[in-house]
C-alpha cells in the first residue's frame, strides 16, 4: 500500500484555488435525492449481445462468471493494476478455493491464462453447488486482497439491499411506531400520548433494562413528533441523521452520517433558524459520522463557494479527476461568521473529505482528533453473468482514493485538526483561532460530551 501511496505523492503537482471564506451549511432539498448508494448510484447495465472472448467462457458460465468480475476489476478498480499482477492473484485464489498446498500452474500470466486454469478448476467438479461455491470463492478472495485489505467484496442481492438500506438510514428490525406501541402512521398527539404513558411506568423502574427501553422511545418520540423526520420515515422508514440545537449565538448541527436525506435534513434545520435573531456561529459535529455518498460534499460545498467551482480530486488509475461543486450559494447562510468542524478518530469517507476540503479553503477551523484515514471511494458494479436463476451478484470495488489538504491521501493517515483536541493547550488554542466567544464556548461544551443524537 505505500508504494501505492508514493506514487501518487510523486504525481500529485498542483495546488487547489483558495475559496474566499463563506458562511455555512445549505438547502438542497430533493436536488440530492438521486445519490441512493454509497458514493455513487449502483449502476444498471442493460443486455447487450455477448462476445466471448475465450472459449473457457463460451463453454461454462462459472468460468464466465470470474473474467467478468476479472474484467470488471481491471477497468474500475482505483489502482491501474496490470494483467500479470491481477491473474497471479486469481492464480493464488484458486489454490486458496481448493485448499491446495500447491500453486496451480498458470498457462500464462494474463487473461487468457485466468481464463484456463478458472476452467480446469470448476471443471474437475460435478456438482453444480460446488461449482458456484468456487467461482464465488475465487471472486471474493481477490477482491479482498485488492489494496486497502478488506475493503472491496462480492456482495449477493441480499447484501447489496442491506448495503443500501444502511447507507439511506433504514434498519429494517427497528420500527419506530412498534417501539411507542402504537399504530404505523399514528398521528403525533397519539405518538406523544404514547410515549407520555411508557415513560412514566419505566419512570418507576431502575434496571439498565428500563433504561434502555426509556432511550428507545424517547428517540422515537423526537423523531415521530417532528413534522419533517416523521415524513421521511413515514415514506421510506428513513430515519434522521441531523440533530440541531441553539447554543447561545451558535447554531449546532450533529451529523451522524451522510445519507441522501442528509442535505434536505441541513437545509430544514437552517431555514428553520433563520427567523432566530443573533445566530452568528455555526458547529457541525462530525464525531463518529461514518460517512456516505461522495455527492454531498459537492453540493455542501456549493452553498459556501457557488456553482461549479472546483471542489476536490479524486485519484483514479494514474489519473487525477476534478470534481466540482454542484450548487449555488445559499444566502441564508451569509449570517454565520464562523464555522467549527468536530472530528474524531472515527470520523470516516466522506465526512473526512469534508473536514479536508473545508479545512483546505479556510472555510472551517478543524477541531478534535485526527480522523480514521479510510480514504477511499467505493463503487458497486453488477456482474449480468448469473450462474443460476436464484441469485445475482455485484462487485463492491474502490473506485477513487481521496486526498487531505495537504494533498496527501486520506487512506492510512487521516485528516489532521487545526486544533488538537489532546494538545495541553487546547483552550488557549481555541481562544486565539476563533473569534466568536460563543462559538469557542459551545465547542467547548461539545467537546466534553458525545455528539447529540
Amino acid at each position: 500500500m505505500k508504494n501505492f501511496l508514493n506514487k501518487i505523492k510523486a504525481k500529485r503537482g498542483r495546488s487547489a484555488k483558495t475559496a474566499i471564506i463563506v458562511c455555512v451549511i445549505l438547502v438542497a432539498y430533493a436536488l440530492w435525492d438521486h445519490a441512493y448508494l454509497a458514493y455513487h448510484p449502483i449502476s444498471i447495465s442493460s443486455k447487450v449481445e455477448i462476445i466471448y472472448k475465450t472459449q473457457e467462457e463460451k463453454n461454462d458460465v462459472y468460468t464466465r462468471f470470474v473474467m467478468e468480475s476479472y474484467d470488471s476489476i481491471l477497468e474500475n478498480y482505483w489502482f491501474k493494476i496490470t494483467e500479470d499482477s491481477l491473474s497471479k492473484l486469481f492464480q493464488l485464489s484458486v489454490q486458496r478455493a481448493i485448499k491446495s498446498t500447491a500453486l496451480p500452474e498458470l498457462a500464462s500470466n494474463d487473461r487468457a491464462g485466468t481464463a484456463k486454469i478458472v476452467y480446469n478448476t470448476v471443471s474437475g467438479v460435478s456438482d453444480m453447488i460446488t461449482k458456484k461455491q468456487l467461482a464465488v470463492d475465487m471472486v471474493s478472495a481477490v477482491l479482498y486482497n485488492l489494496q486497502p485489505i478488506g475493503r472491496n467484496a462480492l456482495y449477493s442481492e441480499k447484501q447489496e439491499v442491506a448495503l443500501r438500506q444502511n447507507v439511506s438510514n433504514i434498519n429494517p428490525n427497528n420500527d419506530l411506531y412498534k417501539n411507542l406501541g402504537v399504530e404505523k402512521g399514528a398521528p403525533v398527539a397519539v405518538v406523544e400520548k404514547a410515549y407520555k404513558e411508557k415513560e412514566i411506568a419505566l419512570a418507576k423502574i431502575e434496571t439498565p433494562e428500563a433504561k434502555e427501553e426509556l432511550k428507545k422511545i424517547t428517540y422515537a418520540k423526537k423523531v415521530l413528533t417532528d413534522e419533517s423526520s416523521k415524513q421521511l420515515y413515514d415514506e421510506a422508514q428513513i430515519e434522521p441523521t441531523v440533530t440541531g440545537k441553539i447554543f447561545g449565538n451558535t447554531l449546532y448541527l450533529s451529523m451522524s452520517k451522510i445519507s441522501p436525506t442528509t442535505l434536505r435534513e441541513f437545509g430544514i434545520i437552517v431555514s428553520r433558524a433563520s427567523t432566530t435573531p443573533r445566530l452568528d456561529s455555526m458547529v457541525i459535529d462530525m464525531r463518529g459520522n461514518i460517512g456516505g455518498a461522495l455527492d454531498f460534499l459537492q453540493y455542501f460545498l456549493g452553498a459556501f463557494i457557488g456553482h461549479n467551482q472546483y471542489a476536490f480530486d479524486l485519484f483514479h488509475q494514474d489519473e487525477y479527476n476534478v470534481q466540482r461543486t454542484l450548487l449555488d450559494k445559499y444566502e441564508p447562510l451569509s449570517r454565520y461568521k464562523e464555522l467549527a468542524i468536530l472530528t474524531d478518530n472515527m470520523t470516516q469517507s466522506t465526512a473526512e473529505l469534508t473536514a479536508a476540503v473545508f479545512k483546505k479553503f479556510h472555510l472551517a477551523k478543524i477541531i478534535g482528533s485526527t480522523t480514521r484515514g479510510w480514504g477511499t471511494i467505493e463503487n458497486t458494479y453488477p456482474i449480468s453473468t448469473q450462474m443460476d436463476e436464484t441469485e445475482k451478484y455485484t462487485l463492491f470495488l474502490v473506485n477513487s482514493v481521496t486526498l487531505r489538504d495537504d494533498n496527501q491521501p486520506i487512506e492510512g493517515r487521516g485528516v489532521t485538526p487545526d486544533i488538537d483536541i489532546k494538545s495541553p493547550t487546547f483552550n488557549e488554542d481555541l481562544l486565539k483561532s476563533i473569534r466568536n466567544s460563543s462559538l469557542v464556548k459551545t465547542v467547548e461544551e461539545r467537546m466534553g460530551s458525545a455528539p447529540l443524537r
